[in-house]
């Protein structure tokens, strides 16, 4: 109790704690070049593609770390593979985007590599801090859900079957809303002294730190018009076949299924609008990692 009088805010929940530990962060990423961009419209195939990469690495090794730690009493509170595990996810994303050979074909940048090693580290080191990634990413994703794949269906002119978009739905969970309350009760019940309750918030911040770097990373790829080292066509070349090219959009030849699949689903065309609307929905999702649903 005397704790508690020193420090009266440790008293809240430690979901509310987090999100208020983050704010300052979390204006940085909304001011990143890569945010800016999407926020004005540029935004292709070759961006999502990236972005869905990196995200990739980031969720192996964030799920290889929650599986260490699944029986561990500070996470084990918070383990819903079944609900919130996207590894599976993005690889049938990536196999869509990149062909059966994803694997040798996409590309790890350095930012995205040191997120990777933070997880790895966090989860054989100091698993206590791994919620803080968990909560950061998954209710974020979470919350993007029905939504986004919605305005990318249309925006990046994707099947309505779905194909490319597996990331963002999430099959085990019926009730979003529901579940994200079920999440935050879990978290805010784990066994935490003022000390441990502090790391988890830096650890948060770190976090955000983290996706920064991220998509500066990326962005850079994308300004010296690089994709694993093959040379990628230039935005406004890109966003004029948006209109005159839709089946093209700036995929490599020769991925003949796709371009057929895409034939048979009724695309609708982009607009301004629906980019405008994609930028901020995916970026709200990914680069601010969730905080609007926490």
């Amino acid at each position: 109790t005397s704790v508690l009088l020193l420090f009266p805010s440790m008293a809240k929940d430690l979901s509310e704690l987090m999100k208020e530990a983050t704010k300052e962060v979390h204006e940085q990423a909304e001011n990143t070049p890569f945010m800016k961009n999407f926020q004005k419209g540029q935004v292709s195939l070759h961006e999502f593609k990236l972005v869905t990469a990196s995200l990739y690495f980031i969720y192996s090794a964030l799920e290889e770390e929650i599986e260490r730690n699944k029986d561990n009493p500070v996470y084990a509170p918070v383990y819903f593979p079944a609900e919130l595990h996207r590894k599976a996810a993005l690889e049938e994303d990536l196999e869509y985007f990149y062909g059966s050979n994803w694997r040798e074909e996409i590309p790890c940048p350095e930012a995205t590599q040191k997120y990777v090693e933070r997880l790895h580290y966090v989860g054989k080191n100091h698993p206590e801090l791994l919620v803080a990634h968990a909560y950061t990413r998954y209710l974020g994703d979470l919350s993007g859900g029905q939504v986004l794949k919605k305005i990318a269906q249309k925006a990046l002119q994707l099947p309505s079957t779905g194909e490319g978009l597996a990331f963002f739905t999430f099959d085990g969970v019926s009730n979003a809303t529901k579940f994200k309350q079920l999440y935050r009760s879990r978290m805010n019940a784990l066994e935490m002294d003022l000390a441990t309750k502090k790391r988890v918030l830096a650890e948060a911040k770190k976090a955000f730190l983290l996706n920064i770097q991220v998509f500066e990373a990326l962005q850079e790829l994308v300004s010296k018009g690089q994709e694993n080292g093959h040379p990628m066509q230039p935005k406004a070349e890109l966003r004029a076949r948006n209109t005159s090219r839709p089946y093209e959009h700036g995929r490599e030849p020769g991925n003949e299924s796709e371009r057929t699949s895409r034939k048979h689903t009724g695309m609708m065309p982009t607009t301004p609008l629906v980019r405008w609307i994609l930028a901020l929905g995916f970026l709200a999702t990914t680069v601010a990692v969730g905080l609007f649903a926490m």
